[in-house]
């Protein structure tokens, strides 16, 4: 099973392209906060998250950086 739910704040604005088939894909980094501080100091991982389609388009128009949202979908 490889499933993760994520919540996190965006990190920067994000990057809405089409593919050559016209399908949306909107790229974006998530600040995820850690319960505790690691060695070097960082308390927060940062994951980049890829969307397709109307989630992509949606994502785009209504969040951007600061946003705090929650993410479900599988690592690859």
């Amino acid at each position: 099973m490889n499933t993760v739910n994520l919540i996190g704040r965006i990190t920067k604005d994000l990057d809405l392209r089409r593919t050559t088939s016209g399908t949306a894909v909107a790229n974006f980094n998530l600040a995820v906060n850690r319960m505790f501080k690691s060695n070097d100091g960082q308390d927060a991982d940062f994951i980049n998250i890829l969307v397709f389609g109307k989630t992509a388009e949606n994502t785009a128009q209504y969040c951007s950086k600061g946003s705090l949202v929650g993410v479900s979908g599988r690592i690859q």
